[in-house]
């Protein structure tokens, strides 16, 4: 039986594979070089262009994701109204750069699609985290290293760098305690957390070291709830062993005569106040930190202050209360499909547990840092954040047994975290 012979394949032009993973290598980019913001930006603005062809193909099913879509829109929606209410428009308008950061939540679950390219990225995070806290830890040999002079790694600040550095941090230790997957006792990922954690203290970023606690905790309390016994000779070790100016930095946290502390308690009052004065559109992005000095209680240690170091309540004060309802209503979204997931494939038996339980305790550890510092508005932390909103879709977009019908009209187990 003959066949007919099939033209030769044109060399120059790419597979349809290799455009497609082309588009997920410029993405995920992206997410490893937030330590250099104008090349995360170069590349994010790549994988928007190549989208047509890097999607090319491929029919997306948008509905799994819709509340998070939907809530996402009303965000970017009142983000353009306050900047039109805004005191200056013209200053606000720059605002409008959050925006190609938002795109992300749109282009992820067509890009990183299925558990194998999840687990790609989060291990390259994970590993662009440890050697950016090796480099934040090399900075000890030039004079950095104490509460004046922080180290901060390649960032531009000691608290973007403990940020980003806090999200990879629960995502690998979610993924050692749960899944026990480590690469062995001397896996690189065990190796990984060495670094990155002793970054974290050594940065004397208080915000980030309660937020590390508290998903640690709720952690602790799913996957061994015996080791909370632990937390009080852990912690007697920690005062006896840790150098002094470390340990008086954990004490001071809860201590309102520390400067800094009340520091932040008079932005609160003060962001209360912009809010109670302008709670539909708030001041406008980039407002507060202009018109700060007209809120301030006179007693305030600090005149001017780049914004309120609380994400809840700038968002509130800049851009209004449906904004901050809008926030909130995104997270949600996102943590009811990463449980959803999580229970119908098994609890902390499944398969990806560590995924879904990562999900969520770094995107707990962020929330809860957020109360201490505007984490959110900054962009080298805000891109890994947005992934995290986006992590379930991207595993069930690649996932065969989504394939027939949406997550909606499939049963929960009813198996307990």
């Amino acid at each position: 039986m003959s066949t007919a012979p099939q033209a030769p394949q044109d060399p120059s032009v790419p597979p349809l594979s290799r455009i497609r993973r082309a588009g997920s290598w410029l993405f995920s980019g992206h997410l490893l070089a937030v330590f250099s913001i104008a090349a995360s930006n170069i590349l994010l603005g790549l994988t928007v262009l190549t989208l047509p062809w890097s999607l090319r193909g491929r029919r997306e099913d948008w509905s799994r994701a819709a509340p998070l879509l939907l809530w996402t829109g009303v965000y970017a929606l009142w983000l353009v109204g306050s900047i039109c209410a805004s005191f200056d428009p013209p200053t606000s308008l720059g605002g409008l750069r959050e925006l190609f950061t938002l795109s992300a939540l749109l282009m992820a679950p067509g890009l990183v699609r299925g558990e194998a390219e999840v687990r790609r990225l989060i291990d390259g995070l994970v590993a662009a985290a440890a050697l950016l806290a090796c480099a934040g830890l090399s900075q000890y040999l030039v004079g950095y290293g104490d509460i004046d002079r922080r180290i901060r790694g390649p960032f531009s600040h000691y608290m973007t760098f403990s940020g980003f550095l806090l999200i990879c941090d629960m995502l690998l230790l979610s993924h050692l305690l749960i899944s026990g997957r480590g690469g062995g006792r001397w896996g690189w990922r065990w190796v990984a957390l060495v670094p990155i954690n002793v970054a974290l203290l050594a940065s004397y970023t208080r915000s980030a070291w309660v937020g590390l606690v508290v998903a640690v905790t709720v952690l602790v309390l799913i996957r061994a709830p015996r080791l909370l016994l632990a937390y009080f000779p852990l912690g007697v070790l920690i005062v006896l062993l840790a150098p002094v100016p470390i340990v008086r930095r954990m004490l001071s946290i809860t201590d309102l005569q520390d400067p800094s502390n009340y520091d932040r308690i008079c932005m609160l009052e003060a962001g209360l106040t912009m809010v109670k004065e302008r709670p539909l559109f708030g001041l406008g992005p980039e407002m507060v930190e202009r018109r700060y000095p007209i809120y301030r209680s006179p007693s305030a240690p600090r005149f001017e202050v780049p914004h309120l170091h609380n994400s809840f309540l700038q968002l509130a004060a800049e851009r209004g209360v449906p904004t901050l309802l809008a926030y909130l209503a995104m997270n949600a979204a996102c943590l009811r499909a990463m449980l959803r997931r999580y229970r119908r494939e098994g609890g902390r038996r499944g398969p990806r547990a560590d995924l879904y339980l990562g999900g969520l305790l770094a995107l707990l550890a962020f929330n809860v840092a957020g109360l201490f510092e505007n984490n959110w508005g900054d962009t080298e932390v805000q891109r890994p954040a947005l992934f995290l909103f986006v992590l379930p879709f991207c595993l069930a977009a690649g996932s065969e047994e989504d394939a027939g019908e949406p997550d909606d009209m499939l049963p929960d187990r009813p198996e307990a975290v």
